[in-house]
């Protein structure tokens, strides 16, 4: 009895741990809600109108990529032009692009050659967009993005007017299906501290990070970093480019842009499984003993205190057999443990993800999906299929990554 009285309380210092780590997350969602300027804060004054060259990148996007078109090829920005590229397709996505550029001179329909070894396909097909563009500034941006008309022209107004070289938007995260809806928000909930817009705006801080779905970066500043060949072998090629021009000196900021872009993140389970997986597999690559506590930390964090809280439950009630003591306060650390994961999903789907209430009622399993995500991504980092994405399957042995530092 004493051995589980041990237990009981080592667990309860854990939890109340959890919770902890909870309250400083929540805090940091809040800040980072309320202190991280919209992409219309700015004072408008008359500059110049460079040169914008969108690319976007698209490999079986048939369902998405016309969309993405329409609301390109409608803003209010006048001197730019859209470089599509057909990133070897398996479905009509280069027949779609094909006939928007007959019905618009601001397309420019590409055909990406094959994909070299070593890299991933979309850095590939964004660099074969860049051998076509003509514009001084470049918009990279996701074939299943959806934009506002007067986004491109806030966007290069606020880069200019605030002297940047880099400028990233972010936008509204949709959650197409209900396993994204209850999963989501348990992920994007760390995002607010790993990747905070509060760190990536501060000089002083070395976080960089783009959101894939809208970047707009000077020409000579993607040069001077080398470009998506600098990242070709990168998973989260976002990420380690946006890190690439922070640690580089070069001046970026993060805005928000909920409002003004509308972007997928998964689309069903599968896509879902596949971008949990793609976040442990750069951890792992670079320490697979770091990448292991960090699961550990995440399995506690997302769904252990549910499943100590009903086994505390359990021991309450059935104190006749158990001491009371150590399961009641067993009891009480996981109960708020879990009432600090709910109350920090529901900052997220509310203030963040603009979802119903509803889905805050699977928090437990969507902690549950995060959890078995990133042990598949442990389990599977050096196989020779780690990641799979939009048809390709990617072997990441001999691949060093530097999108997501521990």
């Amino acid at each position: 009895m004493l051995l589980l009285d041990i237990i009981h309380y080592t667990l309860s210092a854990i939890m109340i741990g959890v919770a902890c780590t909870w309250a400083y997350l929540i805090w940091s969602m809040m800040m980072s809600f309320i202190h991280t300027p919209h992409l219309t804060d700015f004072e408008f004054r008359k500059h110049s109108t460079p040169k914008v060259s969108i690319i976007v990148p698209a490999r079986n996007e048939e369902d998405y990529v016309k969309k993405c078109l329409e609301s390109l090829t409608s803003q209010d920005y006048e001197n730019y032009e859209v470089i599509a590229v057909n990133d070897s397709s398996d479905d009509s996505t280069g027949q779609i692009i094909d006939e928007f550029a007959k019905k618009s001179s601001k397309i420019i329909p590409v055909t990406a050659e094959p994909k070299p070894e070593g890299w991933m396909g979309k850095n590939w097909a964004c660099m074969e967009g860049f051998k076509k563009a003509s514009g001084d500034l470049l918009l990279f941006t996701d074939a299943d993005t959806h934009h506002k008309p007067c986004v491109l022209s806030l966007s290069v107004s606020y880069l200019l007017l605030n002297g940047l070289d880099a400028l990233t938007v972010i936008p509204r995260l949709l959650a197409l299906d209900w396993w994204t809806r209850i999963t989501l928000p348990m992920i994007s909930t760390f995002l607010h501290t790993q990747f905070s817009a509060l760190k990536v705006n501060d000089p002083k801080k070395k976080t960089g990070y783009f959101f894939g779905s809208f970047f707009i970066i000077k020409k000579e500043t993607y040069q001077q970093v080398g470009m998506h060949k600098g990242v070709r072998g990168e998973i989260i090629e976002d990420g380690a480019l946006g890190n690439k021009v922070k640690t580089g000196g070069h001046s970026m900021m993060m805005v928000r842009g909920e409002n003004l872009l509308d972007a997928i993140w998964a689309r069903d389970r599968s896509t879902l499984w596949d971008a949990l997986k793609r976040l442990m597999v750069p951890l792992y690559l670079q320490s697979g003993k770091m990448a292991l506590g960090i699961f550990t930390a995440v399995l506690f964090l997302l769904f252990m205190p549910f499943i100590l809280l009903g086994y505390s439950f359990v021991l309450v009630a059935s104190h006749t057999v158990f001491p009371a003591w150590s399961g009641m306060i067993l009891f009480t650390t996981s109960f708020v443990a879990s009432a600090m994961i709910y109350a920090g999903d529901a900052v997220e789907v509310r203030k963040g993800l603009f979802l119903r209430r509803v889905y805050l009622l699977f928090a437990p399993v969507g902690g549950l999906v995060v959890v078995l995500g990133f042990l598949s991504g442990l389990l599977h980092a050096k196989s020779d299929s780690a990641v799979s994405w939009r048809g390709r399957s990617y072997s990441m042995k001999d691949h060093t990554q530097n999108s997501v530092h521990i």
